[in-house]
């Protein structure tokens, strides 16, 4: 599979707060295995971690509608359909996208809540409060404190880790898509509402951290059970002690790897 024409393409959608170049190590190991991997930066994402830190005004007030709407053209662009694998809100966007048809699999890795979760864990709350605690935010783009991504994405790693991820990956993010899922529930047309009933999409695997405070292992549970309704594939894997920073990490080649073993056993 030395042609890259001939290789399956591979979208990665990363999730708030951490820069598209966050995947790089995953778009190694993917090429490696014979894919090929394409990881863009949401609309208005600079190029470097330094630049989007320097003007988070590019990406501030970008809704989920128009990050869907992005990533579909991406998708549609591709030589081939490709298989989606999304962290955070990324994976609640490869969730959008494969109950749409586009792709041919998906992964969504800690997804944020979908339209119908009602499970709202303590520690989910507070992980999202320095966005959702000031309704002002929801047209800014919000930068967490790295106490913040201590509690949110670094919790089940040490601290000195976690402090060296915020420094290599965080970056600015638009509010507006938390709101929009905050609120999901209490909307009839919510832009996090997935056709989760569709039973001729693509198989999709859902991935959990069992210590994840921003996407607690409860609410990825409960989006499975979403899925019942749908006679194509959809499985759950959970990985134990395992924080939101499960892509990142020390430990994130496990979890890549079970990615990698999931789609072989799938025929991709």
């Amino acid at each position: 599979m030395s042609d890259t024409n001939t290789r399956t393409p591979v979208l990665f959608i990363h999730g708030l707060w951490l820069h598209a170049s966050s995947w790089g190590p995953w778009m190694d190991l993917f090429r490696g295995a014979g894919y090929e991997p394409v990881a863009p930066g949401w609309p208005g994402e600079a190029t470097t971690v330094a630049d989007s830190r320097a003007n988070p005004e590019h990406v501030a007030n970008k809704g989920l509608n128009e990050l869907v709407s992005f990533f579909t053209a991406i998708a549609n662009e591709l030589p081939a359909a490709p298989i989606l694998i999304g962290h955070s809100f990324g994976g609640l966007i490869a969730e959008k996208l494969i109950g749409e048809g586009i792709g041919r699999a998906a992964v969504a890795i800690d997804p944020a809540q979908i339209k119908g979760v009602l499970a709202l864990p303590l520690a989910q709350l507070r992980a999202t409060l320095p966005v959702l605690g000031n309704p002002l935010n929801i047209n800014k783009a919000v930068a967490l404190k790295k106490s913040d991504f201590r509690f949110a994405f670094g919790n089940a790693i040490p601290e000195n880790e976690s402090d060296m991820l915020f420094d290599r990956w965080t970056i600015p993010s638009p509010a507006r898509p938390l709101f929009e899922a905050a609120l999901a529930n209490f909307s009839t047309h919510a832009p996090s509402k997935v056709n989760t009933d569709n039973g001729t999409r693509g198989p999709l695997l859902l991935i959990s951290g069992t210590e994840d405070h921003t996407v607690p292992d409860a609410t990825t549970q409960a989006t499975f059970k979403l899925y019942r309704n749908s006679i194509a594939v959809t499985e759950l894997k959970q990985f134990e002690g395992r924080g939101h920073s499960l892509t990142i990490d020390h430990g994130w080649p496990e979890v890549a790897q079970a990615v990698l073993s999931w789609l072989k056993d799938k025929g991709f």
